[in-house]
């Protein structure tokens, strides 16, 4: 009998556990260990762990930053990931908690396999696509293969090019997309993500994974556009084949209700904004479309007397000394952290978003304009925020015919949403956002994260073939798909 070897259990709201009837596995069985898991049980702390992460870290700490969102403040010094200087440490977290937790998805597709669950095993693919398909977006060559099997005497894993790992992570989702049973109910305790949908919990998952297969594949649409185009309308065009989020109902967003074990990552609330402000680009925006958005995501500013001036953010990358800003800028609005908390994986706003590029370069048909508004409504509602009658009557968001303008919407609709702003802008260039002339990197966006400093020591050989394949280990360096 296989042994469980990992820690898994950082939040386990239901353990189901198979037991050995073999006697003389039952006397040589230690009653406090674990001997088999169900996949269920693995399931939620996977998914705590991963969107916790992706919304503390992930974008609150470094991509809103690099993305001019969040700017530090106060900030006595010249450094900062919003003025683009990039050490190695700023990838360590993304790292470390993504390879924790594909371990535990390994474990899980195992469990279901063993246990003859289609279902879950479909699921424990779609995670696996999605945590390796975030890493390899961020850091470009990683262990893939051997990356999970240090049970098996591999400490040392060899790192494999980002197109090795993007073919196989879309064969992931093709194969769990076939798997999915959706004549079958989840048989074992709610999931945090879908749960509540009960019988439907599967067409949710299933919606999920062709929904990210749309995400990924328009990632590849630069460096393969042959094949990415192709599978897109494949996807598109056959719904009943490949089912995607139709509607703001089928938005995968994690509710943190504030509930131990299913706590928020801000023990306190007041941690959420401290020495944090938004930046002008952010604020300005927002202010000349008359988005309703804004009074949620942002406080007001105040002038040195505390009187209310309205919303003014502060230029991110702003010089070293704050003295110069004579005003309390806006800061994030705690309403965005505050349980019941949103981690969102992905929603419909952003799928919409995804048929508005397709259609506006002719690779779907469609009515551009109707999918760009769709694009905006749904990403409202995703914070229960209805759109007001006139916003499409504004000159500032009526749309204009231009890519430009798509994507500037799409950055706000990912708000929040891991890592997605910064590799869309990667991907596009879009937003152009205003820069500071103190900005580090010659004023260029970072494109990857460098490997962390642990990785190097402990993994040197297959490290330095990485970067003999892949280029230097800076933040300049692109990865495969981003050629532009």
């Amino acid at each position: 009998m296989k042994k469980i070897k990992y820690s898994i259990l950082t939040l386990i709201t239901a353990t189901t556990i198979y037991s050995c009837t073999a006697d003389f596995e039952e006397i040589n069985t230690d009653p406090n260990r674990l001997e088999t898991i169900s996949p269920a049980s693995l399931l939620n702390p996977i998914l705590y762990g991963l969107t916790n992460h992706n919304s503390y870290s992930a974008w609150h700490n470094r991509t809103a930053h690099l993305m001019q969102g969040i700017v530090p403040f106060p900030s006595n010094d010249a450094l900062g990931y919003h003025r683009y200087w990039v050490t190695d440490a700023i990838g360590q977290t993304m790292w470390d908690n993504h390879y924790r937790w594909l371990k535990n998805i390994d474990e899980m597709e195992n469990a279901s396999i063993a246990a003859g669950d289609v279902n879950y095993q479909a699921i424990a693919l779609t995670l696996k696509a999605w945590s390796f398909a975030n890493l390899t977006d961020c850091f470009g060559d990683i262990p893939f293969e051997e990356a999970l099997k240090g049970d098996e005497g591999i400490l040392k894993p060899k790192f494999q090019r980002q197109e090795v790992i993007y073919k196989k992570v879309l064969e992931y989702l093709d194969q769990a997309n076939a798997l999915y049973d959706t004549s079958k109910a989840l048989i074992y305790a709610p999931d945090l993500l879908y749960g509540d949908k009960n019988t439907q919990a599967v067409a949710s998952w299933q919606k999920l994974n062709n929904s990210l297969h749309l995400r990924m594949l328009l990632r590849l649409s630069d460096v393969m556009p042959a094949e990415s185009n192709a599978k897109l309308v494949t996807i598109l065009n056959n719904p009943a084949i490949y089912p995607i989020f139709e509607s703001s109902a089928d938005d995968a967003i994690l509710i943190h209700t504030g509930v131990a074990p299913n706590l928020t990552p801000w023990p306190r609330i007041q941690d959420y904004a401290a020495d944090k402000k938004l930046s002008t680009f952010f604020v300005d925006q927002l202010l000349q479309w008359n988005d309703p958005r804004l009074p949620f995501w942002a406080t007001k500013a105040t002038d040195k007397d505390r009187k209310d001036i309205g919303y003014k953010g502060i230029p991110s990358g702003y010089a070293a000394n704050e003295g110069a800003i004579d005003y309390n800028p806006s800061a994030p609005n705690n309403n965005t952290a505050i349980a019941p908390m949103k981690n969102i994986i992905m929603t419909f706003s952003e799928v919409q978003f995804i048929k508005t590029e397709l259609a506006f370069k002719g690779i779907i048909s469609g009515d551009i304009e109707s999918l760009y508004k769709s694009g905006i409504t749904a990403a409202m509602k995703i914070w229960n925020i209805d759109t007001p009658s006139e916003y499409f009557a504004n000159g500032n968001v009526a749309y204009n015919g231009t890519f430009e303008q798509i994507m500037l919407q799409k950055y706000f609709a990912l708000y929040f949403t891991d890592n997605q702003q910064w590799l869309e802008f990667r991907r596009t260039g879009f937003p152009v956002m205003p820069l500071q002339p103190n900005l580090y990197n010659n004023g260029k966006m970072p494109v990857r994260y460098p490997y962390p400093q642990d990785v190097k020591r402990q993994n040197t050989e297959n490290y330095q073939d990485a970067i003999n394949q892949m280029g230097p280990d800076d933040i300049n360096t692109r990865v495969w798909w981003d050629i532009k």
